[in-house]
């Protein structure tokens, strides 16, 4: 064998071994982006290149939870973005999806009326649980409602039982009522189609909710409308309110209603004029989700990137990752019987315990 031959074998096999570390240095893993803004699609990650990193932590219960609802049997329902319901009763954890009859991956609603009926708002349609008819350890029995049972607004991502028990459907295409047999289309005028959100168009209702006047109020792209059951008004940045892009409102204890809107923070309404806290510069973050109101009667909203606040009539207070929380991307919060305040949005599901928060995952701690 000639001396050039073995040089170029050499060679060869160097070049080889190069090739092949560099391949393996460039594994695709998983980035966990700690300010991850909030979307409206199940997609939560980004992959990057980068060196292998072992994760021995207990994965979340969801990468994304968007609804936390305690039902009269004290179980726990999580709705997620992409993993369907889950249901915690106690003892086990459950996960709910297409594979097991409930119609839907994603979840942005869910009640419960005074017959004991679960019903569940989402991208497919509504889905119903009735609770009487097993117990909270059994497998649940769903029922759903999509076109086919006359559900004209499949994709849902609001709803509402009213003081009559007429239940309303707020979805990207408008409203529906249900009576219990029938689903009725509810006109709203159009707005306009917000091109920042991964979902959106000139119909869609973000949250609807009924005043102690028995005044219904529909969350929508052009502001709040009002119907009294006679006429509709409107309240917009006309009128005062922040910003037009509402995803939810609340009445609180002593009448004010609070608008959370999507790209203008939050505001209050005393009924005759606004109050913006984020524009006036007393809180950041201009994202708003939710709005909740706990037994005390502090305010509860997350904001993008600012974590969580809670408004105790005269001051706020912000929870964010420096105090244990997963992320600033949450977006539902929710107090359950026993006080226990919970937190859900990306990363998962997570309590707080005083001024400490606490991630949950499938294993717990769901209770100290």
């Amino acid at each position: 064998m000639t001396f050039g031959r073995i040089t170029l074998i050499v060679f060869s096999i160097v070049l080889l071994l190069s090739i092949s570390c560099k391949e393996a240095i460039q594994t695709p893993v998983i980035d966990e982006a700690p300010h991850f803004a909030l979307s409206d699609t199940t997609s939560a990650t980004k992959t990057i290149m980068g060196p292998t990193v072992i994760d021995l932590a207990p994965p979340p219960l969801s990468q994304f939870i968007r609804r936390i609802f305690q039902d009269s049997q004290g179980s726990l329902w999580m709705g997620t973005n992409g993993d369907g319901v889950i249901r915690y009763n106690g003892t086990s954890v459950d996960y709910f999806s297409l594979d097991e009859s409930f119609n839907g991956e994603a979840v942005r609603a869910i009640l419960e009326d005074k017959n004991g009926t679960i019903w569940f708002g989402t991208n497919r349609g509504l889905v119903s649980y009735d609770l009487n008819a097993t117990t909270s350890r059994s497998k649940p029995t769903f029922k759903n409602y999509a076109e086919a049972q006359g559900l004209t607004a499949n994709n849902i991502w609001s709803m509402l039982l009213d003081s009559k028990g007429t239940l309303w459907i707020g979805a990207l295409s408008g409203i529906n009522t249900y009576d219990g047999t029938t689903f009725t289309p509810f006109p709203l005028p159009e707005t306009s189609v917000d091109n920042s959100r991964g979902v959106s168009s000139t119909t869609i209702v973000h949250s609807i909710m009924e005043d102690t006047k028995g005044q219904l109020w529909f969350a929508s792209n052009g502001g709040a409308f009002i119907w009294d059951g006679n006429t509709l008004d409107t309240l917009s940045t006309k009128d005062g309110l922040a910003g037009n892009n509402v995803n939810d409102m609340l009445e609180d204890r002593t009448g004010n209603i609070w608008f959370a809107t999507h790209h203008k923070g939050v505001s209050r309404y005393d009924g005759t004029k606004f109050t913006n806290f984020t524009t006036d510069g007393a809180i950041t973050g201009e994202e708003v989700w939710s709005l909740f109101e706990d037994s005390k009667g502090n305010i509860w909203f997350p904001a993008e990137n600012a974590g969580v606040y809670k408004y105790d009539g005269n001051s706020f207070t912000n929870y964010n990752e420096n105090d244990g929380l997963q992320s600033n991307a949450i977006q539902t919060i929710y107090e359950d019987a026993t006080g226990t305040i919970w937190l859900g949005g990306y990363q998962g599901l997570s309590r707080l315990k005083g001024d400490k928060i606490i991630p949950v995952t499938e294993s717990g701690p769901w209770k100290d």
